[in-house]
């Protein structure tokens, strides 16, 4: 979990982090429409931040208000930076975290007597559609950052399924460490894995995710593992991408986005001296690959890759897990 925030401070800003899967496995198709996945989520070193402006001369008295949780969630935050991802606020899904939050306060009957309102301004690095989890991490940052600043004391494992009600991937960054993950994402066991660099390269793609999960060359079927054999096996996804490990959404996205096929390839080509293997993160587009320690030391053939890459690319690493 995040550390304490220091609330009496006017402003806080936050890393809203990267994520990455190692591989990702669809098991099964759900009553409910869903379908169940396995995968090994890393969280990265890179990504948005987020900054809270805590406007205490202006706290308004939560407890004995008449107004819906629409009302009272515009009256509480201003959102900047997000002008570019939805026109209305309500479509954001930090509006719809601190919606979800405190309509799960009200609920309980935890909204203490007075909330300060919240300007909370987007500083916005991850690409939309990459697979990165821009969108569901900057919602788990906001539910983090709120549930301090408004001092509702909601656990962690609260907030996970508050979370879940916003999207199946911001869990992951309530839980915060690297994790294996079941379920549509929001089943959670922590993994220790080894500290990695990766060369991720994002190119301007996006292919929509009911077409991705409607198509015909979908593998919806991947024999399901347990969690000591994810745990025990991590040799074959970490640097290496091994059989059974895959990630089911390549050859779909491949075949749709001539640009993520065109980076995956580049990826592939380089291999032989990253020594590991690039694959493609989440549903796309985004595409990565792990590199050895003696590779990341060579700044200038690090540079070479990026400058000679078919789209954007970054050196990044895993978060610290403490």
């Amino acid at each position: 979990m995040t550390e304490n925030l220091a609330v009496q401070a006017s402003t806080i800003t936050r890393l809203s982090p990267a994520k990455i899967n190692l591989f990702l496995h669809i098991t099964d198709k759900r009553v409910d429409g869903y379908h169940d996945l396995q995968t090994v989520f890393r969280l990265l070193d890179w990504g948005d931040y987020l900054h809270f402006l805590i406007k205490f001369d202006a706290a308004l008295p939560a407890s004995e208000s008449r107004l819906d949780i629409d009302e009272l969630c515009q009256q509480l935050l201003i959102l900047a930076g997000a002008e570019s991802i939805t026109t209305c606020i309500r479509d954001n899904l930090i509006f719809k975290a601190a919606r979800a939050l405190l309509f799960a306060a009200v609920q309980l009957n935890r909204l203490p007597k007075q909330l300060p309102p919240v300007h909370i301004t987007l500083d916005k690095h991850l690409p939309m559609g990459a697979g990165l989890g821009g969108g569901s991490s900057n919602a788990a940052t906001t539910l983090l950052a709120l549930n301090e600043i408004w001092q509702l004391d909601f656990t962690g494992d609260e907030l996970i399924k508050i979370g879940a009600t916003v999207g199946a991937d911001v869990p992951i960054f309530i839980f915060g460490q690297d994790a294996i993950a079941m379920g549509i994402g929001e089943e959670l066991t922590a993994i220790v894995l080894p500290d990695q660099h990766y060369l991720v390269l994002t190119p301007n793609a996006h292919v929509n995710t009911a077409k991705l999960f409607a198509h015909p060359k979908l593998q919806r079927n991947i024999a399901p593992l347990s969690v000591a054999t994810i745990q025990n096996q991590y040799n074959d996804y970490v640097q290496n991408l091994t059989a059974p490990y895959q990630n089911v959404f390549t050859p779909v996205v491949t075949s749709l986005a001539p640009a993520v096929d065109e980076a995956l390839q580049y990826l592939h080509r380089l291999e032989p001296q990253a020594l590991g293997t690039a694959r493609m993160t989440g549903s796309g587009s985004a595409v990565f690959l792990p590199l050895d320690a003696s590779v990341v030391s060579d700044t200038a053939l690090v540079a070479r890759w990026i400058s000679e890459a078919p789209c954007a690319g970054y050196v990044v690493g895993n978060l610290p897990q403490y």
